[in-house]
């Protein structure tokens, strides 16, 4: 029996792209879609925490600004862990900011520093996918481990 877009959607891994930029948001994600994953899009922290109380909503990575004006991306990881701690958060920001805000959340600070490239993203979302499929937290999908695009020349870095 061939898959409906249904049954195709709800075994890709999510992300959950969390980022005030427009523009740097609309790329990240349209790389990760590019790449196979079912992406998200949340304008802010508090937009961000709207969808992950959602109980039908499953997501597997948070993938989240460090500076947002509504909160910022530490206070959203505190509260990912208090309400969803089996959700994964990458943050990607400027070392500066992160130093000072980082000291419970990241032992160096943003796992990703801005600018970065949309390539180190998809690395790094593998590698948190795989680490917590490694630890029993979720059913092994490796037959469902998206693929790079073609051309990594297709994804210009964010700025």
């Amino acid at each position: 029996m061939p898959d409906t877009i249904e049954t195709v959607e709800n075994r890709l891994e999510c992300i959950l792209v969390v980022d005030d930029d427009v523009l740097v948001r609309m790329v990240i994600a349209g790389y990760l879609r590019e790449c196979g994953f079912k992406v998200i899009e949340a304008v802010g922290a508090h937009e961000a925490m709207i969808v992950l109380e959602q109980a039908e909503v499953h997501v597997d990575v948070v993938f989240s600004d460090v500076e947002m004006p509504d909160m910022d991306g530490f206070a959203l990881t505190k509260w990912i862990r208090e309400h969803r701690p089996e959700v994964a958060v990458i943050l990607a920001g400027t070392p500066a900011r992160a130093i000072d805000a980082a000291a419970d959340l990241c032992r160096s600070g943003p796992d990703l520093a801005k600018p970065y490239e949309p390539q180190l993203v998809l690395e790094r979302i593998r590698r948190l996918i795989a680490d917590r499929e490694r630890r029993g937290r979720t059913p092994a999908r490796a037959s469902l481990v998206p693929t790079i695009p073609a051309s990594p020349a297709s994804a210009p870095p964010l700025i």
